[in-house]
This record gives C-alpha cells, structure tokens and sequence, in this order.
C-alpha cells in the first residue's frame, strides 16, 4: 500500500517538473484578448517617436569635435523672441531671457542688451575717458605755462576782510563737493578702472576695491541728490544772468592777463557751471543715478529703463566731470584766494575789487551787507584778525 502512495506522488512531481514551464508561459485566455487590444489600438494620439540619432548628425559631430560649444542652443533661443516662458524668479522680466533685437550704430542687429554693450565699450568708455584725460592735461600745462589766473596784477591785501560765504553757504558747497568726488572718483574707477589700474592692483585686490566704491557710490548718491537742492535753492538768487555777464564772457581772456572784467559776486564763467553743471547736468545725474539705484517708483523694472538709464547716466557725468575739473581748478590753485573764500568764508577787500568788482560796489554803497553772520568778523574797513 506505502508503495503504491510513493509511486504516485512521485509521477504527480515529475508531471508538475516538466509541464510547469510550459504552462506558465502559456497566456490565460484573458490576458491574450488584452495584449490583442492594445496592439490595435496604438500609441496615445500626438505621440512622437524620438529619431534615432544618425552618425552624419550636425549637432552630434559638433558635440564631439567641439564640446561645450551652445551655439545652437543660443540661436534658438535668439530666434524664439521675447515671449515669456516660465520662471519662478522674481522680477517684471522674470521669464523673457534675452531682450528683443534692436539696430545699433553700426547698422548690425544684436539684442538690446548686446547694442547697449557695444555702445557703452565703443562710445562712452573711450571717448568720455579721452575728454576727462584731454581736459586734465590741458589745464595741467595751462597752470604750468601762466602759474594761474591774475599774477603779478593781483593788488596787494589791504587786511581788511568781507564775509563772502555764511557759514549755512560753505557747508551746502562741501556737503556736494564731498559726495561729488566721492561719486567722481568711484565712477571712474568703475567705469576705466580695468584698462589701467586692474594691470597695477591685480585681479583680487581691484575687485575688492570695486564692491566697496561701488557700495559708497550708491549710499552718497541719494545724500548727493538732497544736498544738491538745498545748494540750489541757497545759490539760485546769486546766479541770476545779468546784462554785465555777456561782457565778462567776451572779454574772458582778461582773468588770464590780471584785466577782469567787472563782474558780480559770481562771474559768468561761475554761472555757466551752475547752470550748466549743477541745475541741468546735475539734476540729470541725480535723476538717472536714482533710477538705477530702483528709489523711483514704476522704473527701473525692466533692462530696457536700466540700459537708457545708464547711458543717460554716464554721458551726463562725463560731462559734469569735465566742466567741475575746471571749476575745481579754479577753486584750489588756479586763483588765489578762491579757497580761503570757501574755506574761511572771508576775502580781503582788494582780493573782492580785482575779481567781483561790481559787487564790491555794492558792498561800498551799503546795498550788500559787509558782514552778514553777526559778531563773527570785523566788517568792512575793520583790520583782520589775521593782519
């Protein structure tokens, strides 16, 4: 009886060894219906095979020959335009990557901010930088070849003094003046430092030098936009045009030779750079600089207002600079006595007859007041202190 048991369990695994394969690779009758389905029904509508790549393939000999070359990426992303894609950056910009194409001079076609670059590294940088350097020189060998204005025709100091600055007037003049070279000096360091002080400081010690000038340009420049209205309001009355303001003009030559021609308090050469330098430059400077600097509300968003910004920005400054070299000239060493006016706020009566000889006049006359700070100083006619 065991024996027979044993026989049949044996020929039941023995089936199950060899059949089993078989039948497991053997679809149910179900499963092969669905198989059937899918194969006609297809691939989802709109769905594209990808292509095989070919070994003849543009972009697949670039690829090795030349790797890392984007070329074709940027081109078409070039050709794409300025439709927005998506972008979860900030920003009014956020999802056009590269701006419109625009004509620069030149007649070439580039993206606007490709012609801003060339404008700004074929137009500004060289030839702003060649008037501040053209004008530097100039008055270097002026003041070398005449040692400044007036001479030997300057009168002898009679030590008697007139208040010509209040004390509210100089420190409006230095406030600007301050934050003026402050701007000056950090500008020009950004703007030209690479050509010629880059090569001296080298790479580590110029870029720290430029994220701290850049950081005090943009901190003095909303104090120099606030101290430059308050200097206008002060200096306005002073700088009227007068009829005598067209002679001194013609006959400029004067201040060379020691002749001068009777001026007010101001010359018109002092009123060209106030209204000229600090009202229209100025304010043009003050304008764009805030932009760029995002304190005007509904610009400087977008590149577009950036780029116009900066150049507007950067051909007025060059300007300003050039005519406030002059006005530092002659403020410091090109007339004597011009520094200690704004340094001390008081000039010597002689000093005041040779140089603003019509508003000495009116000092004589009693329409000015000699003296305008009380107890400060002895008035007109009074010895100086210093005599």
């Amino acid at each position: 009886m065991s024996l027979h048991l044993f026989k049949g369990l044996a020929a039941a695994a023995l089936s199950v060894a060899l059949l089993g394969p078989a039948m497991a690779q053997t679809p149910p009758a179900d499963a092969g219906a669905a198989a059937a389905a899918t194969a006609a029904k297809g691939p989802p509508a709109g769905f594209v095979a990808p292509a095989e790549p070919r070994p003849d393939d543009t972009n697949a000999q670039r690829a090795k020959s030349q790797p890392g070359n984007n070329a074709p990426l940027w081109r078409s992303v070039r050709g794409a335009g300025p439709e927005a894609g998506v972008s979860t950056l900030p920003g009014a910009e956020k999802g056009v990557l590269i701006q419109p194409f625009v004509q620069y001079p030149g007649s070439r076609w580039a993206s606007a901010g490709e012609a801003w670059r060339q404008v700004r590294n074929r137009w500004l940088i060289p030839y702003g930088g060649a008037l501040l350097a053209i004008v530097a020189v100039a008055l270097g060998l002026f003041h070398w070849r005449t040692g400044g204005m007036g001479g030997d025709h300057e009168s002898a100091p009679t030590g008697r003094i007139i208040e010509r600055f209040t004390y509210l007037e100089r420190v409006s003049h230095w406030t600007v003046a301050i934050c003026f070279v402050v701007l000056a000096v950090s500008g020009i360091f950004m703007a030209f430092g690479k050509f010629f002080i880059l090569p001296i400081l080298g790479g580590t010690l110029f870029g720290w030098l430029t994220y701290a000038l850049k950081t005090a340009h943009n901190f003095a420049g909303p104090l120099f936009a606030m101290a430059l209205l308050v200097f206008i309001v002060i200096y306005i009355r002073d700088n009227i045009p007068r009829a005598y303001d067209l002679k001194w003009l013609l006959r400029v030559k004067g201040m060379v030779t020691g002749h001068e021609e009777p001026s007010g308090k101001f010359n018109a050469g002092e009123k060209v750079v106030f209204w000229g330098g600090v009202m229209a430059l100025g304010l043009i400077v003050v304008g764009s600089g805030l932009v760029l600097d995002k304190l005007v509300p509904g610009l400087g968003e977008v590149r577009s207002q950036m780029q116009i910004a900066h150049l507007v920005h950067a051909c007025a400054s060059v300007l300003m600079m050039t005519l406030f070299l002059v006005h530092i000239y002659m403020g410091t060493v090109g007339l004597n006595g011009a520094f200690q006016a704004m340094r001390t706020g008081y000039v010597d009566e002689a000093w005041a007859k040779d140089h603003h000889e019509l508003w000495y006049d009116d000092i004589k006359a009693g329409r000015i007041p000699a003296q305008r700070t009380p107890g400060a100083a002895p008035a007109l006619g009074a010895a100086s202190p210093q005599a």
